[in-house]
């Protein structure tokens, strides 16, 4: 009878080390769930702030794209004015010209 008691104790302790390296195992992949959701959830995070860097960044660039569009139409405008002015300008001395060799 001593012995079934010390057998049934030592199938006690094999079941106790199976349940506790099972926990363990249970345990440790808890935690790497848990590590790798925080891992996931970080990186989608620094994802979605990159998105909307870059949406910033496209709105700048269309915006600045705008300005020199506008820039250059203005400066055309005025290289146009300054091409009429020019033209008047050259078209009152050659009619001085003329009229300084009448006059001679």
């Amino acid at each position: 009878m001593n012995e079934e008691l010390v057998t049934l104790a030592a199938g006690e302790d094999e079941w106790g080390i199976l349940v506790g390296a099972v926990g363990a195992a249970g345990l440790f992949t808890l935690l790497i769930v848990i590590v790798w959701q925080a891992a996931a959830t970080w990186r989608a995070r620094m994802l979605a702030a990159r998105e909307e860097q870059y949406k910033e960044l496209a709105a700048k660039y269309a915006q600045l794209l705008e300005d020199t569009v506008e820039l250059q139409r203005r400066t055309v405008e005025e290289q146009r004015q300054t091409l009429d002015e020019l033209t008047q300008t050259r078209m009152a001395v050659g009619s001085m010209e003329k009229m300084m060799r009448e006059i001679e």
